[in-house]
């Protein structure tokens, strides 16, 4: 696929995200739909956070164009080539924005919305977007899933769009962790010839870019759980249309990788939780960003940190991709050590301060 292609994609993406994100920051203050400080919040006064409607146009208007640009101008087949999936993929993403949307401005219960996030996993899922096989790290071959390939795949989807979720505590950290996961994934997807995955990749990269233009320290909105959901799915089906395709066991730890910071952050999380007898769900102050926020960096040195890990650990996903057995191990244990250190620095297992203490 040409480079002009994916720029038009990023451009479009980009520019409409850039472009919206005033509207519905207006709209939000407008109709009440904004983060009050206090609590685990780090900011001060109310911020609207409607974001996420502005990343989902992005997205939207650069997978029309780009449809526009296989149908008319003769760009390569990737959304044009099978519509079942193009079509279940936007309905999908549609459906999770949506979730993540009535949450913001209806405050849904648990359950709810984790009932809304299977079935948007669900339409994906019957869209051929799934987890049939993995690669087998023992004998080399396929495990194929069979009957266990849809709650793998479920799993999968909503895990990615949770774990997104939760690292969405400070200006400009989801958005910008997703875009350099979402650069790794389109130079995966490039090199796998997996065009779908390519695309979806590159909108990616533009609306997270558009996005960051209002969220960066000192954000003037916030995304949202409409927003955090939409990227943290839409990462998920990349990964599945992409890198998750190839036969290599490897290829389940990739993806996992690549997104390590909020992953980490999550399971830190549990255990913590668990550790100390909290309910799982319940928020703390305890994450990586509040961590470091504890250490006395300021929001804009705790962003560049948090981006320089996840660059860390995306270059290693992408090497250990591609490289020789003995060199995916050492790799993989030389970032595992470190984030374990950095873990003990910042004491993610420790017992944090909870909401409303």
């Amino acid at each position: 696929m040409s480079v002009l292609e994916h720029v038009v994609v990023v451009a479009t993406a980009l520019g409409v995200a850039w472009a919206v994100t005033p509207v519905v920051r207006l709209a939000g203050m407008r109709w009440g739909i904004v983060a009050h400080s206090g609590g685990r919040h780090v900011h001060e006064g109310a911020i609207p956070r409607t974001g996420g409607i502005a990343m989902y146009f992005g997205l939207l208007a650069a997978l029309l164009v780009r449809w526009a640009g296989e149908s008319w101008w003769g760009w390569n087949a990737a959304l044009t080539r099978a519509d079942a999936p193009t079509l279940g993929l936007v309905a999908a993403m549609t459906l999770m924005f949506g979730v993540g949307l009535v949450d913001d401005v209806f405050d849904l219960k648990p359950g709810q919305k984790f009932l809304g996030q299977v079935i948007a996993a669900g339409v994906a899922y019957a869209a051929g977007i799934r987890i049939d096989f993995v690669g087998n790290p023992l004998g080399g071959g396929l495990l194929l899933l069979g009957v266990l390939s849809l709650p793998v795949t479920l799993f999968w989807m909503v895990g990615f769009a949770n774990v997104i979720n939760l690292i969405d505590g400070l200006d400009g950290l989801a958005a910008g962790v997703v875009a350099i996961a979402a650069v790794s994934l389109l130079v995966l997807a490039e090199e796998s010839n997996q065009l779908m995955a390519a695309v979806l990749a590159a909108a990616l990269v533009g609306a997270c870019g558009g996005f960051l233009r209002f969220n960066f320290p000192p954000a003037s909105i916030f995304m949202g759980d409409s927003g955090s959901l939409l990227l943290g799915f839409t990462l998920a089906c990349i990964a599945l249309l992409g890198v998750m395709k190839s036969v290599a066991a490897i290829t389940l730890v990739v993806p996992l990788l690549i997104i390590g910071v909020p992953v980490f952050d999550t399971l830190s999380a549990i255990i913590r939780r668990r550790r100390h007898g909290r309910p799982i769900q319940e928020a703390d102050r305890g994450h990586i960003h509040h961590r470091l926020l504890g250490r006395g960096f300021n929001t804009r040195q705790t962003i560049l940190i948090i981006y320089i890990w996840s660059i860390a650990l995306a270059v290693g996903g992408y090497s250990m991709r591609w490289s020789p057995p003995g060199f995916k191990i050492a790799t993989f244990v030389i970032l595992a050590v470190l984030s374990g250190l950095m873990a003990s620095w910042l004491g993610l297992f420790e017992a944090a301060h909870h909401d409303g203490e």
